[in-house]
């Protein structure tokens, strides 16, 4: 094959697949290298652009760092690390009375340390709390030190009231008591980990 200057190629017509192999010169040698190994190891900027496919996490606690942005007085972090959605079955707290059979649904979205659930506890004839009593003991994450609040809707009572997460742990209390003639309980509430 003769030597033909770059510009007098023809253009590639699909998308290299790393594989292929091309020369460089390294220190006084001429050696070949392939594509894939071309960045491989290495930081690529990107100004703009879109993609095409997922971004993948390829190691654990790393992400979208925000550290360009001048923060807040009281900063702790600039990393968004995490997001995660899923379901579970919320197992009846013990100060929790169900008359007929109890069903359980709950869903969730965690972002960095943030994690919202959606919860809907029922008896078939009735369900009832006591005062600050445990609605469920195992919520998806564990909540980190303080008070989370969420919204507690109680079907058949009218007045909505507030559900609480005290302390560190995956317990959720009611701070007021429900009972007859509620029939389900519907919570939404986001806490930190």
């Amino acid at each position: 094959m003769a030597d033909k200057k770059i510009s007098a190629l023809t253009g590639a017509t699909t998308p290299l697949a790393g594989t292929e192999v091309l020369p460089i010169v390294q220190g006084s040698a001429t050696v070949k290298v392939s594509v894939a190994n071309l960045t491989a190891g290495r930081a690529v900027a990107m100004a703009g652009g879109s993609f095409t496919d997922n971004i993948t996490q390829s190691t654990a606690a790393k992400g979208v760092n925000f550290t360009a942005n001048t923060p807040a007085a009281g900063m702790t972090s600039q990393l968004l690390n995490a997001y995660e959605e899923g379901t579970w079955t919320p197992a009846q707290g013990p100060e929790v009375t169900v008359v007929g059979t109890y069903s359980s649904t709950g869903t969730y979205t965690k972002i960095g340390r943030q994690v919202t659930v959606k919860i809907k506890l029922a008896g078939s004839v009735s369900i009832a709390c006591t005062p600050f009593g445990r609605l469920l003991t195992d919520l998806p994450f564990s909540s980190a030190a303080g008070d989370s609040v969420g919204t507690m809707w109680v079907e058949g009572v009218t007045e909505a009231r507030i559900a609480l997460i005290s302390g560190s742990g995956t317990t959720m209390y009611a701070t007021a008591a429900f009972g007859a003639p509620a029939t389900q309980v519907i919570i939404t509430a986001t806490y930190f980990v």
